[in-house]
């Protein structure tokens, strides 16, 4: 195992899967409070577009990722916002779209090899540049800040939005911004996960999380740390049997999500049995200009922000 270790392109890409592992549960988990789990996958495919660009334009495909990713993200925020009958026929469109733009884009550039779009899908270690690094690097600390930084405002708009608007917080404002970091997560982790496979690393470590956790704030935490190991362990275990990193990744996540699941149920029941009167899990997390709902006298209020 050692041996990874003195490549440079294996440091790279261990660097790339820690901050990729910290990044998607991030974003995921507020989508996945929102049933929007699936929303990275669409990204992913809109992505594509991007990559295709870059390869045309002959420059950073990258960034050319984020420029799409984030317009995408934006129209498909606004589709949801207004709540049209017809809203899912138009992101079906975007992304199947985006899909086929894409490829039909690498196919005109002078970059026609199946290696480089495949690398791109299911990801590459040998592919995480120095260039890449950086720029993953950058993005992922802007992801980090405004997930963190934010959570009580997002965690707001994510579970009643009509109460976070009452409250005096901006909704659209946030809902556009998550939908932002969305993006810019889908294109952090294309080069470590894949495009087709980035929305697993989003919802797998959550949904896992969740198993065995009572509060946002315990499961945010939970959720990062599972995403970074199952991160770095696929990166590993690519080197050393030689397979795309994204596929190892998302099928050690899947696993991990199946052995939480196991020991979840006999947990349960023995929290039970030892705390009968417990009431069911309370959020931790305080949202702005309120008081702790622990600590609040109003039982009602205390179970209207219950998790």
């Amino acid at each position: 195992m050692t041996e990874m270790f003195q490549y440079d392109f294996m440091q790279r890409a261990l660097i790339a899967a820690v901050l990729v592992g910290i990044t998607a549960p991030a974003v995921g988990i507020y989508l996945v409070q929102r049933r929007q789990a699936l929303m990275g996958d669409g990204i992913g495919h809109v992505a594509l577009t991007g990559v295709g660009l870059g390869f045309v334009f002959q420059t950073s495909p990258v960034w050319m990722a984020v420029v799409v990713c984030i317009a995408g993200a934006i129209v498909m925020e606004l589709v949801r916002s207004r709540g049209n009958q017809r809203g899912d026929i138009a992101l079906a469109m975007l992304f199947y779209g985006g899909m086929a733009c894409g490829k039909l884009l690498v196919s005109m550039s002078a970059q026609t090899g199946n290696g480089s779009l495949e690398s791109y899908l299911w990801g590459s270690i040998l592919t995480v540049s120095p260039e890449d690094l950086t720029v993953i690097a950058v993005l992922a600390a802007i992801v980090i800040a405004v997930t963190f930084g934010l959570r009580r405002q997002l965690f707001a708009i994510c579970q009643d939005e009509e109460f976070a608007r009452v409250t005096g917080i901006p909704v659209r404002l946030l809902n556009l911004l998550l939908a932002v970091m969305a993006a810019v997560t889908v294109t952090v982790a294309m080069r470590v996960v894949g495009l087709l496979l980035v929305s697993a690393l989003m919802v797998v470590p959550v949904a896992a999380a969740q198993q065995l956790t009572r509060s946002f704030a315990a499961t945010q935490a939970a959720a990062v740390g599972l995403g970074v190991t199952v991160a770095v362990l696929g990166v590993a275990g690519s080197f050393e049997a030689d397979v795309p990193s994204g596929p190892a990744i998302v099928l050690l996540a899947i696993a991990a999500f199946a052995a939480f699941a196991t020991i979840a149920t006999p947990l349960a029941r023995r929290r039970h049995r030892g705390s009968p009167e417990s009431g069911p899990a309370v959020c931790d997390v305080v949202l702005p200009e309120q008081t702790d709902p622990r600590r609040t006298e109003d039982p009602a209020a205390t179970r209207g922000l219950a998790q």
